[in-house]
């Protein structure tokens, strides 16, 4: 029997319901998108048949591509840092075969909670890339620092544990940083040598007048990392640059050398030929116009550390 003109248009309303209705769940369902960054990284994914690309500029166009497309359907996008030798290990690790779309998709699925990965957020694919390797070496950092924190053991005296006391006055220190340098854009970096690797870790605070304001992600990297040289007790530095707007000089650097757990303040004279030496050759450098060398200023508490 024929269907009516009324039965056929009923079906098509209910089809197009339907697709706009799926429509709308796909913006809910985000997407995580596996990014291979590095060209050797590229290089290493060739040799899977499966993985058709064979230049990498234009497998960072097409990601593009793919990225402006998801965002312009209003899907939200991560995209996570690629790393062939650790999709190896978790293929073998989990019985999948590699050389498959499948394996790369839930590899990629796993990176959305673990591994280094960013929101798009509309940036090109030139911007976005080196900040996903950033986030990476970030990550790496605060994942060997606390793991050092994590195996020191106990104070010998106290009984306590050293990591974790350790982590304490790191923040405490932190905080007394900032809140003695005064109202200003602040810069820290930290560097400590280990064993294993230099770790290093920065952090932009702003402080208007009143106490800081310190939290978030990046600071906890750099309280671990300070912590982590606190706890071990060897070498290592740390360097504020503050900027403010008053009179005088715009920018002021001020220095401090971790020695046996604490942290020591520099002179003006060590702090200006650390700045003014180049760290490659130790040939000096000349000051930059606009700043003044500062010495150190006492940032530990009274007592002795673990």
């Amino acid at each position: 029997m024929p269907r009516s003109n009324d039965t056929r248009t009923g079906t098509t309303a209910g089809r197009a319901a339907s697709t706009s209705r799926r429509r709308a769940l796909r913006r809910e369902a985000p997407s995580t998108v596996g990014l291979l960054a590095d060209a050797g990284d590229f290089a290493a994914m060739r040799h899977y048949r499966s993985f058709t690309f064979d230049d990498h500029r234009d497998y960072l166009h097409h990601v593009d591509g793919l990225l402006r497309s998801l965002t312009a359907q209003g899907i939200h996008t991560t995209v996570a840092l690629f790393d062939p030798a650790e999709y190896a290990e978790y293929c073998a690790e989990h019985g999948i075969d590699p050389d498959t779309p499948e394996g790369r998709t839930r590899f990629t699925a796993e990176l959305a909670g673990t591994g280094a990965a960013l929101p798009h957020a509309g940036r090109p694919i030139g911007e976005l890339a080196p900040l996903l390797v950033d986030e990476a070496v970030r990550q790496a950092t605060w994942e060997y620092a606390a793991g050092l924190l994590s195996g020191v053991g106990n104070c010998a005296d106290c009984g306590e544990d050293i990591g974790t006391a350790s982590l304490r006055r790191a923040a405490d220190a932190l905080d007394r940083l900032v809140a003695r340098a005064g109202p200003g854009h602040h810069h820290l970096v930290c560097s400590v040598p280990t064993e294993g690797e230099q770790l290093v870790a920065a952090l932009t605070q702003t402080r208007a007048d009143g106490s800081p304001h310190i939290g978030g992600r990046e600071s906890l990297d750099f309280v671990t990392v300070l912590a982590a040289g606190l706890a071990l007790g060897g070498p290592g530095g740390l360097v504020l640059r503050s900027t403010s707007d008053g009179p005088g000089p715009r920018d002021r650097v001020h220095g401090w050398r971790l020695d046996r757990g604490r942290l020591v303040p520099l002179s003006a004279a060590a702090v200006f030929n650390a700045y003014c030496t180049d760290a490659d050759t130790g040939e000096p450098v000349p000051p930059e116009p606009g700043v003044e060398y500062c010495p150190g200023y006492e940032v530990d508490e009274p007592g002795l550390p673990h």
